[in-house]
């Protein structure tokens, strides 16, 4: 599907799009000495977190990883002290974004675009995380899903981003390294553009997204190509 002119607002995902996570996965492979412990427990994250949607629940993002944690280390027959259950888990706000994300939010920025994020962490965990790697002032304004107490890829969690813009879902686009993300902001209505991180692939039965790009830069060049 092919763009004719720019989104008046682009939103981000954060964790793995603009966050690099090998810090995490190093810590968790290393604790478990398994070369799949953080893959499993990330999984089971999103997994527990559509459950949590599906049966009308909601626990934030830290304690449905706290709860999957334990599942973790049920599957691989270990048992950690609390203390350091505690640490794996406060490496999530140890993160740094990946190399190329300041140069593109640069980029998008000088010329023009309005930035948010919307990410499936809670409120203090994405505060902590804009602090810590000093990308906050890229965006203007950072949203959770708490505030719909709806995970993504659920619609009501791009539905209230949308209304928020006071935009056409069309006006908008998402742009994430998450195939599951991408399928859900396109079953919005909104425009997508997908980052090919190392590991993510791209759902083959969702509607394919407007844009690809192997770095945030690739993607902001063919976004400033575009007439506004």
């Amino acid at each position: 599907m092919t763009l004719t002119n720019r989104p008046k607002a682009i939103i981000f995902d954060v964790n793995e799009t603009l966050l690099d996570l090998s810090h995490v996965q190093n810590a968790f492979n290393q604790t478990f000495q398994n070369d799949y412990a953080f893959r499993h427990w990330f999984q089971l994250l999103l997994h527990h977190s559509l459950v949590d949607t599906l049966t009308d629940q909601f626990h934030d993002f830290k304690q449905i990883g706290q709860a999957v944690l334990s599942m973790t280390e049920e599957f691989f027959g270990q048992s950690l002290p609390d203390e350091k259950k505690q640490a794996l888990l406060q490496t999530m706000l140890q993160v740094k974004p990946h190399p190329d994300v300041e140069q593109g939010l640069s980029l998008l920025k000088d010329a023009g675009f309005r930035l948010f994020t919307l990410t499936n962490s809670p409120d203090e965990t994405l505060k902590q995380q804009m602090e810590a790697t000093g990308l906050g002032h890229f965006f203007e304004a950072t949203w959770t899903v708490n505030a719909v107490k709806r995970y993504k890829p659920h619609p009501d969690t791009y539905a209230m981003a949308v209304s928020r813009l006071d935009l056409l879902p069309g006006q908008t686009m998402l742009i994430a390294a998450h195939g599951w993300d991408i399928a859900g902001a396109a079953h919005a209505g909104m425009k997508t553009a997908f980052i090919h991180r190392k590991g993510q692939a791209l759902y083959p039965l969702a509607s394919p997204p407007n844009l690809t790009g192997k770095t945030l830069i690739e993607l902001a060049r063919q976004l400033n190509a575009l007439p506004a």
